[in-house]
């Protein structure tokens, strides 16, 4: 018997602080029963940076860890106690080096008991086709990632944030001014633009798919 796989939806970013953990947050509140996935690199040795912030070197086994259920990764303040107090029916915190993200990602999801799955995390996208990929920048200046070129061409839609209570058009105009700044040419492909006036469209767009992918699911069980 084959298990039906869970709607995938990648939340990434163009640069560092775009707001995909707020994004992650908004949409799940309003998505009642889905689940979530946090994806976190590290590194065998210290990469540096506090110990008691984003630094998980001591984590890192042989294997990918992932860390499942409230009880293992709920910590007040932090991106997977957010996604809780956000509503998730599960989290799955995926800690792994550079070459087990594949292997742990894909553990990830195959703990998901729910119909749908939110996944934090730009290079999850190399390994696993997601149903709906969302690209956050922010609404100015971005620092470009390495991969943001590469994420930025398998999304299906772009997200602005903002710092400020600033409406869509001012949004999209600051992110305009942004790239015509840039030196590269920054192709959107025509990707529909969402802002926090968006959510709920934006929401519904997810729903809708969804739906699709759950008939066209049953449609291909009844031929069998």
């Amino acid at each position: 018997m084959t298990t039906k796989r869970p709607t995938i939806v990648a939340v990434s970013g163009l640069s560092s602080n775009t707001g995909k953990t707020t994004l992650m947050c908004d949409l799940l509140e309003r998505l009642p029963g889905w689940e979530a996935i946090k994806l976190t690199r590290g590194h065998y040795r210290s990469c540096g940076k506090d110990p008691l912030g984003c630094c998980v070197s001591d984590l890192i086994r042989d294997e990918p860890l992932i860390r499942s259920a409230r009880e293992e990764n709920y910590e007040a303040g932090k991106d997977t106690g957010r996604f809780w107090d956000a509503g998730a029916a599960n989290v799955h915190w995926v800690i792994a080096g550079e070459d087990q993200v594949e292997a742990g990602i894909k553990q990830a999801l195959s703990r998901v008991q729910s119909a749908g799955v939110l996944v934090e995390g730009n290079s999850f996208l190399d390994y696993v086709a997601a149903d709906y990929a969302i690209m956050c920048a922010r609404a100015g200046e971005n620092r470009l990632k390495t991969s943001a070129r590469r994420t930025l061409a398998r999304a299906d839609a772009l997200y602005l944030s903002t710092i400020d209570e600033c409406d869509s058009t001012t949004a999209q105009s600051r992110f305009r001014e942004w790239r015509e700044g840039l030196s590269i040419d920054l192709d959107l492909n025509g990707l529909p633009v969402y802002t926090r006036e968006d959510i709920s469209r934006l929401t519904e767009r997810i729903r809708r798919l969804q739906d699709s992918l759950c008939a066209t699911s049953a449609l291909s069980a009844s031929r069998r």
